[in-house]
């Protein structure tokens, strides 16, 4: 469906974040679930007729059908695989075709009051007696993982529930030395659970220990030119991190979903942190960049009532500065910032000038100036309340810089020249 005024003002309140979004109907049915790395990117396209080309009968279906939607902010892209897959099968929605079988994500199993504990792999949990760990998202990384733990903690790998000496002639693990083979006595079976109860605390995610080994071990491979070691341990330290990754349980699932949170509770406590007189509604953050002390870059972000203002991001071609020299960067870019804002808020030139920052005009400034214009012709005529809205004509409320005490004095020092001392500045560093 085309966004309305009420789903345009729903959709700015969703934020640039992992999540699941659910979208439906007109009475209110939940008609399709999906998960998304972007949140705000992912459902905006939904309401784009323009971008409908190439879509299938089944996605135009989908779209002429939704009324509304929610959201649900997660802490990463395996909370919200796990998220989605419990909303389908708690809702089962027209739509989705994933998840909706009683296939579940994949768990590790060990009961510690088995006459030799082992680790198994599971889908279901049907035994109160044993402990679980899971779901995983990614079932390779954790085969992987557990393979590594049976190794580290010298874990049976056997099928037998409980082995006997018959099995133990014919068992590859304990000729390896893989296995410290506690069915014919090689250690006691309080010994060997004692193992078993340590790769219990491994894979609960005390694993610090071994990951740093592992990284140095990556290192030292690296140092020595054997990149294919590296590689492998650079591969197995991320399937660890992948396998111990502390995630959200998510049980069952509420229909009312928790949406985005208002951030203006945030900008309150930021002003009364920072002692300001209002909560800072607009903020824009600076940073000096460069390679090897060369191609001085410097950036502007921007937030307007807590959420990036992405359309008002800004990047500077240091010109003026030769070296590498961050506070004379920092001062250019500010000089060149709000000289131009200030140009603006008094109608001086609709138009930039370029090279008017200082320095010679380079072709990326005429490329600028080439790309402002002609967005401004499809817009066509601009109205007074859409240049209350231009970022070139509003003053922040606060300014970020991303350093230290020179970096923060030299900011301060050029918007004192432009006798904008009165806005506040904070560093970074």
């Amino acid at each position: 469906m085309p966004a309305t005024d009420q789903t345009r003002g729903k959709l700015s309140t969703v934020p640039h974040k992992p999540g699941v979004y659910l979208m439906k109907d007109r009475f209110g049915t939940v008609i399709y679930v999906g998960k998304a790395r972007d949140l705000r990117r992912r459902v905006s396209q939904y309401f784009h007729p323009s971008r409908r080309q190439g879509w299938d009968l089944k996605l135009n279906a989908l779209i002429e059908a939704i009324h509304d939607f929610d959201v649900h902010v997660v802490r990463s892209d395996a909370e919200a695989l796990l998220l989605e897959g419990r909303l389908i099968k708690e809702f089962r929605p027209r739509y989705n075709i994933s998840f909706r079988d009683d296939k579940n994500f994949l768990l590790l199993k060990v009961n510690l009051n088995d006459p030799i504990p082992r680790f198994t792999f599971t889908r279901l949990r049907n035994d109160e007696q044993a402990r679980y760990f899971g779901p995983f998202v990614s079932s390779g990384a954790l085969k992987r993982t557990l393979n590594l733990v049976r190794h580290k903690f010298n874990l049976r790998g056997c099928r037998p529930l409980t082995p006997g000496e018959a099995d133990y002639k014919h068992c590859l693990y304990a000729h390896l030395k893989v296995c410290t083979a506690p069915c014919i006595g090689n250690v006691t079976l309080e010994q060997y659970r004692m193992q078993v109860q340590a790769a219990c605390d491994f894979l609960d995610g005390q694993c610090a220990e071994m990951a740093g080994q592992l990284e140095a071990d990556m290192r030292r491979a690296a140092a020595n030119l054997e990149f294919e070691k590296a590689a492998q341990l650079r591969d197995l330290l991320d399937d660890i991190r992948r396998t111990t990754q502390r995630t959200e349980k998510f049980e069952r699932v509420p229909y009312n979903l928790p949406v985005a949170v208002n951030p203006t509770k945030d900008l309150e406590e930021l002003a009364e942190l920072l002692d300001l007189p209002a909560p800072p509604a607009r903020i824009e953050g600076f940073d000096i960049s460069n390679i090897s002390g060369t191609f001085m870059v410097s950036s502007m972000v921007c937030f307007r009532n807590g959420r990036p203002d992405r359309a008002a991001y800004r990047r500077f071609r240091i010109k003026d500065v030769a070296g590498q020299d961050d506070f004379a960067c920092m001062a250019e870019t500010i000089r060149r910032r709000y000289t131009r804002v200030l140009r603006e808020m008094k109608g001086k030139g609709a138009q930039p000038t370029p090279g008017a920052g200082g320095g010679q005009p380079s072709p990326q400034d005429f490329q600028q100036l080439v790309d402002e214009v002609a967005a401004a012709a499809k817009r066509g005529p601009v109205k007074a309340s859409e240049q209350a809205e231009n970022p070139n004509r509003r003053l922040p409320d606060l300014i970020l810089i991303d350093g230290g005490k020179g970096q923060l004095n030299a900011a301060v020092g050029e918007l004192a020249k432009l006798g904008l001392e009165d806005i506040p500045v904070i560093g970074l560093a």
